[in-house]
């Protein structure tokens, strides 16, 4: 259920295997790469470096000091992609002098878990004068009953908590544990530092020790995979490694290091990493650039966008409905068309499901990333709808009015109507809006595509219909 550590030695077990080939040395850890290449201070951490200036709260809090100084808060909320340094940045603050590290996982801990720790967090600082570092990973796992069995130690400081989310916390933590730790968020690793990083675990002891070399279409390959990503592409080197060592065979008279070539690596990992959560951050902010693109007629990043979700297992029938919405809002009467094939994919993808499905949804993309864009209907149901809630356009003209039922003629309902139909081009001069609202224009079209037709139309309805 949790694991505990005082001063965190070493964090894989002294057991070794064979890696194979001259130059392993005595055998490689078994713990993974990853573990083994794991940072012990600061220094060592890749990426970051906006949280790791002189000074900054998190090398307070390494040093032994509160999150931001003596009288600062002594627990950190980490967000951040997978892969980002979470768990490291928790394991450096824990080898800090006189503390002892303790792991709970939100996914297997319970509220007795949370309260057990806090007891002995309390126990071991006012026997032993030990600070327990408390790592709490995917805390937006927690509900709200066992987050705020956590607020006692960290008001009183019975523990430093170091709390590890994906997910936005201002979403997912209680506000009363979130307003008592510093938030810190971890930009996803760039394409130079995963390369620093495949490359120091290649020459480092603790990893590869020199054993194999990276060819350097391997390592563009490896580099593009991790996607940002630390955890993941050391373990696709460590992949990559075996596969190259489980080629070259057993041969103890082998001089040199063994050579990851580009095939090794592809064997190894054939699809990069998708950060993508559908409940969460990435569903929304793919969704966005996804519509905007859409909006901004660039077709090649709104099919990419498209592409992401889909491979991540997003509900295509939520992306049908985006396009939807995008066909009538961003290109409406530009190209009336739009909305018919986004319609029609919409029920297409019902129908036929997927993989089929992607292709009617590109075909749908293609067509509104392409198609004149107009929000004009969009903003004229807007501009009426405020209208409508600013309390204008009370009462309806009197020939407007049902005049089916019994004594509605007596009321005047009806009376002067025009049929619009008995008019020339069935169009006939009267009043339709609000006495208050006469004269007021909610459409207003572009000259785009089609739209632009309709446009010198509305202007000739509205002369005829307002008597101008």
């Amino acid at each position: 259920m949790f694991s505990a550590a005082a001063g965190d030695e070493d964090e894989y077990d002294g057991g070794t295997e064979d890696f194979g080939g001259k130059g392993a040395g005595s055998g490689r850890p078994r713990s993974p790469l990853a573990v083994r290449m794991r940072p012990r201070s600061l220094d060592e951490i890749v990426g970051q470096q906006h949280l790791l200036q002189p000074g900054s709260p998190l090398r307070l809090l390494a040093a032994g000091g509160g999150a931001t100084g003596p009288a600062g808060p002594s627990s950190v909320m980490l967000w951040g992609p997978p892969g980002t340094g979470k768990t490291t940045l928790a394991h450096v603050i824990a080898r800090g002098p006189g503390r002892k590290f303790v792991e709970l996982s939100a996914i297997t801990a319970g509220v007795k878990d949370v309260r057990r720790v806090m007891d002995e967090a309390l126990t071991a600082r006012d026997l032993h004068g030990t600070t327990t570092v408390l790592f709490l990973d995917e805390i937006h796992r927690f509900n709200k009953a066992q987050q705020d069995a956590l607020l006692p130690g960290v008001e009183n400081r019975w523990v430093v908590l170091v709390a590890a989310t994906t997910e936005n916390p201002s979403f997912s933590v209680v506000s009363p544990l979130l307003s008592r730790s510093l938030l810190l968020t971890l930009k996803p690793l760039t394409a130079e530092d995963i390369e620093q990083l495949l490359l120091r675990a290649v020459e480092d002891e603790r990893g590869l020790a020199r054993t194999v070399e990276l060819a350097p279409e391997a390592l563009e390959h490896l580099v593009r995979l991790a996607a940002g990503d630390a955890r993941r592409g050391l373990t696709a080197l460590e992949a990559a490694a075996g596969v190259a060592w489980s080629e070259a065979g057993d041969d103890d008279e082998r001089a040199g290091p063994v050579i990851v070539e580009l095939g090794h690596a592809e064997q190894a990992v054939d699809r990069a990493a998708l950060r993508y959560d559908r409940a969460g951050d990435q569903h929304y902010d793919v969704a966005s650039a996804f519509i905007k693109s859409m909006r901004g007629s660039d077709v090649d990043a709104a099919l990419h966008y498209l592409a992401r979700m889909l491979e991540a297992g997003e509900d295509p029938r939520f992306v049908a409905r985006r396009i939807v919405i995008s066909a009538a809002e961003d290109v409406g009467m530009a190209d009336p068309t739009a909305l018919q094939t986004a319609v029609a994919a919409a029920q297409a993808v019902q129908l036929i499901g997927m993989p089929e499905g992607r292709i009617v949804l590109a075909e749908a993309v293609v067509h509104i990333a392409t198609a004149p864009k107009s929000n004009a209907a969009y903003n004229g149901i807007n501009a009426a709808t405020a209208d409508v809630r600013a309390g204008r356009g009370q009462g309806i003209p009197a020939h407007l009015r049902d005049a089916h039922y019994p004594g509605a003629k007596q009321l005047g309902h009806g009376k002067g109507y025009v049929y619009s139909h008995d008019e020339p081009h069935a169009i006939a001069r009267q009043q339709y809006p609000p006495d208050d609202l006469v004269g007021r224009d909610y459409y207003e079209p572009t000259a785009n595509g089609a739209e632009r037709e309709i446009s010198a139309r509305v202007e000739r309805l509205r002369k005829i219909i307002r008597g101008k």
